[in-house]
């Protein structure tokens, strides 16, 4: 264990964290996501939800603050519906963290398998959510 550091956090998914770069991307797919079929670089986080993932995250993660969408999600498919409750469960803990940050880009079900195929991980968590799936685009760390 780490002091200051959530338990949630795999020594894995700290080192993965520490050797992303600005502008990399880190997927964080819901247990239904097909992680390992997009990606070669899968991390498991099975039995966690994305929002405490997010809360142990972003406080040593910087969304990236030169793009208009460091994050992003999968629209839904035409006929299916969202839960809101979903991407407010997401906001809350992006606000607790990073506030202000900009509102999340909504992708097309095969935009957004495009564009994780070239992140630079997937974490497959326990997330079971419809349309649960997040993308986060790292930033430049702030100075002191």
């Amino acid at each position: 264990m780490l002091k200051g550091i959530s338990p949630l956090l795999s020594p894995e998914l700290l080192a993965l964290l520490h050797r992303m770069g600005h502008g990399d991307e880190l997927v964080l797919a819901d247990a239904h996501f097909p992680g390992h079929s997009i990606h070669r670089t899968v991390l498991r986080a099975d039995g966690l939800e994305i929002a405490p993932l997010l809360d142990a995250i972003l406080p040593l993660f910087e969304l990236d603050g030169y793009v208009p969408d460091p994050l992003a999600m999968m629209a839904p498919v035409e006929g299916d519906t969202l839960d809101p409750e979903v991407e407010r469960r997401y906001r809350a803990a992006i606000e607790r963290h990073q506030p202000g940050a900009p509102a999340i880009l909504r992708l097309e079900r095969f935009a957004f398998y495009e564009r994780a195929r070239g992140a630079f991980a997937v974490l497959m968590t326990g997330e079971t959510a419809k349309y649960g799936n997040l993308i986060l685009k790292k930033g430049v760390t702030p100075a002191g």
